[in-house]
């Protein structure tokens, strides 16, 4: 016969949101710190919604959307022929609701292409003389991240499609941007966005359109009665128009404020508190986690004060002196900036260890400013010297991560006597496929270990997003924290 899965008992904070859940109507902010059992949390709730009722899970990537549907643990969906939903729990990404509702709005047959941006910069190149596309190209990173975060945030060029919910002026993605742009970076990414609007209203469109297009332009978006939505912290504000625009009876958003780190990407920041005060909700806390061990949460206290923990024990632990063959398999190694990390991946790589760096879409963008710095011939001392030039002019631009990029340069040139060398071991380095995981802080979120090594403590800032940053590194680790200095690693 086979056993029934119990089910852990819900814990004191849990009755008292199922219980609003019950008593009340009225929208609802959980404020989930990390590792508290979010997810089980929205299932308990999903379970006291009436059988008859239709409601919209929100969630912020594909993978939570897979793992939510994989559960088997939410109202199964019921849908009429034409798949209409008619009673039970949809379970969508962000993106994937805006996407249905666009492909109903378009005027031909939704074609999605991730590469729009650069097939219409391309494009619009066509019409420069040879010097002038030269010039273009040589701004084309600054443009592609200017159209990602123009889509992110709402902007539309002043003037144009009166009739659209700009939600935000030119300055605003100037400022997020990672330096200033140029007028022409700026006439550029104008240029694109408008085109790229144009083709969309016709059925072309990227990843970033399925959000951008339905939450400015409108469109036929369902009714669902209650609307639950993850990750609340990390919505961008074209994510909060698509919400205004879905028009809830009942809104039940959960999220961790303290984990609040990607504004760098469209983020809106204070953005739970934002929510909180459009749609009137009450809060409640989940501050147990079940994640991280006592002495993990202790050490996380200092940003979240009322953290609990559920599991007894634990290691917290500064490592003055650390070798090599002692850091553990089955372990990530966590550092704000990525240049650490590179330089420690090479010496486990050389020592025998073996290891997987996260971060595929640092390799091509290295490689791509690596090759402008000259021939692949060009000695180590001319690569660094043409890296320091680069670094220099970015710098005087206000940009906020050539340092960091500089410094990657640096890892992976100081271990080839060309250029050619350097651009081997970044292309080696992401290939690697081992069991001590390397990667950033902001790449880490979402993500545990039961062994966290901590690399460079003292890179991050005093701002707000480093702080939370400092934080989501610290809870990443369920059992085992331990800090260590890249210049004590023997």
């Amino acid at each position: 016969m086979m056993l029934a899965k119990l089910k852990p008992k819900p814990t004191d904070e849990q009755c008292f949101i199922l219980d609003q859940i019950r008593s009340s109507q009225s929208n609802l902010q959980i404020n989930a710190f990390a590792g508290t059992g979010k997810s089980a949390t929205l299932k308990m709730i999903d379970e006291l919604m009436p059988e008859s009722l239709l409601s919209l899970y929100l969630v912020f990537n594909k993978r939570n959307a897979e793992e939510a549907i994989d559960s088997n643990e939410f109202r199964p969906l019921i849908e009429t022929e034409n798949r209409r939903p008619v009673r039970g729990t949809k379970i969508q990404t962000l993106n994937g609701c805006g996407h249905g509702v666009w492909a109903q709005k378009a005027q031909d047959k939704i074609s999605l292409d991730k590469d729009k941006t650069k097939k219409l910069f391309y494009t619009h190149l066509q019409t420069f003389t040879k010097p002038s596309q030269d010039e273009a190209w040589e701004e084309w990173s600054n443009v592609k991240q200017g159209v990602e975060l123009a889509k992110a945030l709402g902007y539309l060029p002043e003037g144009k499609y009166p009739s659209a919910a700009r939600l935000c002026t030119w300055s605003a993605v100037n400022d997020a941007c990672d330096e200033p742009l140029s007028p022409l970076a700026k006439e550029l990414v104008d240029e694109i966005l408008l085109v790229s609007v144009k083709t969309a209203i016709k059925g072309f469109i990227d990843f970033n359109d399925q959000v951008y297009m339905p939450a400015l332009f409108g469109g036929p978006f369902p009714r669902y009665p209650v609307g639950m939505v993850d990750e609340t912290q990390d919505l961008s504000p074209v994510n909060h128009a698509m919400l205004d625009r879905l028009g809830f009876e009942r809104l039940i958003s959960v999220g961790d404020p303290a984990q609040t780190i990607y504004t760098f990407r469209g983020a809106k920041a204070n953005g739970m508190a934002d929510i909180r005060r459009r749609f009137a909700m009450s809060e409640a806390d989940l501050s147990i986690s079940f994640r991280c061990s006592q002495r993990i949460v202790e050490e996380a206290r200092w940003r979240v004060p009322t953290f609990k923990w559920f599991n007894q024990g634990g290691v917290v632990e500064e490592l003055s002196q650390i070798k090599l063959d002692e850091i553990r398999e089955d372990s990530a190694i966590i550092c704000r900036n990525n240049a650490p990390l590179f330089r420690l991946a090479i010496r486990l790589l050389s020592s025998g260890r073996n290891v997987r760096v996260h971060g595929s879409d640092m390799g091509p963008r290295l490689t791509a400013i690596m090759r402008k710095l000259g021939p692949e011939g060009m000695s180590q001392e001319s690569t660094l010297s043409a890296i320091e030039d680069w670094e220099g002019e970015r710098m005087e631009k206000g940009s906020k991560t050539a340092k960091d990029i500089a410094d990657c340069m640096r890892v992976f040139v100081s271990y080839g006597p060309t250029l050619k060398h350097a651009l081997l071991y970044i292309d080696s380095i992401f290939k690697q496929h081992g069991s001590i995981e390397l990667l950033t802080g902001h790449k880490s979120k979402g993500l545990e270990w039961n062994r966290v090594y901590f690399l460079d403590q003292f890179l991050i800032g005093e701002d707000e997003q480093d702080l939370n940053l400092r934080y989501v590194i610290q809870t990443r680790a369920k059992q085992e924290l331990y800090y260590i200095n890249s210049r004590e690693i023997q």
